[in-house]
């Protein structure tokens, strides 16, 4: 498994997203003993690095569903847990009768990490991404929040998700140059609309991690080869899977991106990893952005 960089730390090029273990399009759901078995499969096939969230769960009276899964598959894996680095995520409010909300005040936000720091049983969350923008609340004050947080010792690092360039330069300018660890968009052949922030974040040193980098849950990622030929046919000529070309072509675009993929099945994941071990020529990068409408910058 090749490594990038990101808070500071050596981690595998290809991480888990681990989501759809709780929360999928499907709403089709691993039991718990599939839902641990597939993140120790990620961790054999050497990956580091596991993405979470609070709201991740089956449904709204189960927040910190998706944290308990892997805080289980933590303790019970047999290999080496410290190696691990898990970021969660939060600023999305889930509530009875499935009412969904954002909330960037500082009392939400601190509850909101006491809570995961209790389910994943950790001292301090190592990146703690704000999760969406609360449009009612200015966002330099919400990274003045977690400037706060991070100040008291319950975070180490600050990220931020769903985020525009804007976003990204006002979370550096209150955090400072080197202080914003990471930025996750969406970013994938279905929707290369992030590549702008891709790459403001590969100018800045910014790991960039792509959400459904393969097209989502609800079969995008499984249909992604029949419906960008490209990827299909430069998968073809390397003989390995169009999933795992789409993810060796992020990785491809800057040393700062690290891809997240989504995996309810050990296998799914494991093909996943193999994306750092391949390499595409720049001929083929090229074809590969210009098929989804990404050129040259």
């Amino acid at each position: 498994m090749k490594h990038r960089s990101l808070a500071g730390r050596r981690v595998s090029a290809i991480g888990l997203g681990a989501m759809p273990l709780s929360m999928n399009n499907d709403r089709v759901f691993p039991s718990r003993e599939e839902a641990v078995a597939t993140v120790h499969a990620a961790l054999d096939a050497g990956v580091t690095l596991i993405d979470t969230a609070d709201i991740y769960a089956p449904q709204w009276d189960q927040m910190g569903h998706n944290e308990e899964i892997v805080a289980e598959a933590l303790r019970t894996w047999d290999g080496d847990a410290s190696s691990v680095f898990v970021t969660t995520k939060g600023g999305i409010t889930r509530a009875e009768g499935e009412t969904w909300g954002r909330d960037g005040s500082l009392a939400y936000l601190r509850a909101a990490v006491e809570r995961s720091l209790r389910i994943l049983g950790v001292d301090a969350i190592e990146l703690y991404q704000y999760h969406r923008p609360d449009r009612w609340m200015v966002y330099g004050e919400i990274m003045q929040n977690l400037k706060a947080l991070q100040d008291e010792g319950l975070i180490r690092h600050i990220g931020i998700s769903n985020a525009s360039v804007e976003e990204i330069d006002i979370a550096l300018e209150v955090l400072g140059e080197g202080n914003l660890a990471s930025v996750q968009n969406e970013f994938s052949p279905k929707h290369p609309g992030s590549i702008d922030e891709l790459r403001h974040c590969a100018r800045h040193g910014i790991a960039f991690l792509p959400w459904s980098p393969l097209g989502g849950t609800g079969g995008g990622a499984r249909t992604v080869g029949d419906r960008f030929s490209a990827f299909a046919e430069v998968a073809s000529a390397h003989g390995v899977s169009p999933q795992r070309v789409v993810l060796a072509w992020e990785l491809a675009l800057a040393e700062t991106v690290i891809p997240i993929p989504g995996a309810r099945r050990a296998a799914s994941i494991v093909d996943s990893a193999a994306a750092a071990d391949l390499d595409l020529s720049d001929g083929e990068v090229e074809r590969l952005s210009h098929s989804v409408g990404i050129d040259p910058e």
